[in-house]
């Protein structure tokens, strides 16, 4: 896919036509991706014990092909494209012809920037919203109910002892 995580984009087609805004996730294996403030649903949480209900807005995926790049010049939609410049290849805007930024960093680099975030996790770590999904984030699903109840190799399944046997003379039809 031509577009990267931190492209400002404009949605062409569908209920949110018109809008603009960051992507904040990319997902190339369905051709996906997630837009702040674009494609909102709501999730109704049921109330448990241990937290009450509510309503939590997210966003949902869109098809990569309901948007288009917002030109940083001309602040206009585009199409994007590659030129070979020093056997490096770069994507440029095809109304303006302006090199965009590649903000998909690289992996080598992603495995560096995770090993420095292990060393120096704090407080700000709290401070930012955290990517999981809203079910993993509020404690829902299969995950959460082993916690609650425990870790199935944590419970005792033990033959239980024979704690009263039934006598012979009543045999629980009655008094």
């Amino acid at each position: 896919m031509k577009v990267y995580t931190g492209d400002t984009i404009v949605v062409i087609t569908g209920k949110d036509k018109g809008k603009t805004g960051k992507i904040l996730r990319v997902l190339p294996e369905r051709e996906r991706v997630v837009i702040e403030g674009v494609n909102m649903r709501t999730r109704h949480v049921r109330k448990t014990p241990q937290r009450p209900g509510q309503i939590v807005r997210y966003e949902a995926s869109i098809h990569v092909s309901n948007v288009m790049l917002l030109d940083p010049t001309s602040k206009k939609r585009t199409r994007i494209g590659f030129e070979m410049k020093n056997g490096k290849k770069t994507r440029i805007a095809k109304k303006s012809g302006t090199i965009l930024a590649v903000s998909a960093p690289s992996k080598a680099s992603v495995a560096s920037q995770k090993k420095k975030e292990t060393s120096v996790k704090t407080n700000e770590a709290q401070a930012t919203p955290s990517k999981k999904p809203f079910w993993k984030r509020l404690g829902l699903g299969a995950d959460a109910l082993e916690e609650a109840e425990g870790h199935e190799e944590s419970k005792d399944h033990s033959v239980p002892s024979e704690g009263r046997l039934q006598s012979s003379r009543s045999h629980g039809r009655g008094s």
